[in-house]
């Protein structure tokens, strides 16, 4: 593990693989911390011939957190929204995708192909749209575009993302399951002894549940983004779970949809998250393959 000063803030991350392979940039969402990203799904896209890049993002894991901006009111922010009005937050996807391409600059990473999941999926398009100097290629995994109309999560992963997590560690280790067993959305393949494992190790890492917060926060004040995807021409894949409740799958199609020329993967049995390893090959040699053409 390693730590490294980038866009005004402390960045830790790690690596695997050999620094002459292919870059891949991977990029956590909301509340989620690197180690989401599961070692043995690394290690397997490391010898898949990619140099791998993990870190924290700001406001969780070890990275820097930007406790001056104190908690934000995610409530009113989303009613705001709902009336139309435009909202602001301490930071946005836009200072997160800086902070990724800080962390390039301070790694040696002139490029690199760039996939993120969930709320790093955001992040990722955003820097495809604004560094595309800096892109490969852009994977984006059980994201969205951000546009309105798209279908909200179902009731039970509303709830369960909303849910305050205890702050004793056994009772948040089993909620923390819990909640990525709803995400789930029911599907058998899930591993839910590896992701009680990550919600271990989580807590232990950092308990930072305002952190959860901040982020939110920075995807409401981040508006739409499926008019500039719409601009981007760079190779694009979308990966979305066919089973997720939380992102639904329009909203992967929606990303499709949105860039020009890019190829949309539904993999069955997947739901939010990567706690499912018997998917992984098929995620993985996607990758790999979309990451070889792009070159």
């Amino acid at each position: 593990m390693n730590c490294v000063s980038a866009n005004g803030i402390e960045i830790v991350f790690d690596t695997f693989g050999n620094t002459t392979d292919r870059p891949v940039l991977l990029i956590m969402g909301l509340g989620t911390q690197m180690i989401g990203w599961p070692e043995a799904f690394c290690e397997k896209l490391a010898a898949a011939g990619h140099y791998v890049v993990r870190f924290d993002n700001r406001d969780c894991g070890l990275s820097s957190k930007v406790e001056a901006a104190g908690i934000p009111d995610i409530m009113a922010m989303m009613s705001a929204l709902a009336e139309g009005k435009t909202v602001e937050a301490a930071y946005t996807l836009s200072d997160m995708a800086a902070d990724s391409i800080g962390l390039m600059d301070a790694i040696g990473l002139g490029k690199a192909h760039v996939c993120g999941l969930s709320m790093g999926g955001m992040i990722a398009q955003t820097m495809a749209i604004s560094y595309p100097e800096r892109v490969l290629s852009l994977v984006s995994m059980e994201s969205t575009t951000g546009e309105m109309g798209l279908p909200d999560p179902n009731n039970e992963a509303m709830a369960a993302m909303f849910d305050m997590p205890p702050q004793e560690r056994e009772a948040n280790i089993e909620h923390r399951t819990k909640v990525f067993r709803i995400f789930s959305g029911g599907s058998e393949k899930l591993d839910e002894d590896m992701e009680r494992d990550i919600s271990r190790r989580t807590y232990d890492r950092c308990f930072y549940p305002v952190g959860f917060a901040r982020q939110f926060a920075a995807i409401l004040a981040s508006g739409s983004r499926k008019e500039a995807l719409q601009s981007l021409q760079l190779p694009a894949l979308i990966i979305h779970g066919a089973q997720d409740p939380l992102v639904l799958p329009e909203h992967g199609k929606a990303t499709a949809r949105a860039i020009p020329g890019a190829r949309l993967l539904e993999v069955d049995g997947l739901g939010h998250g990567l706690s499912y390893p018997a998917t992984w090959d098929i995620i993985i040699n996607a990758i790999t393959s979309h990451t070889l053409q792009a070159g």
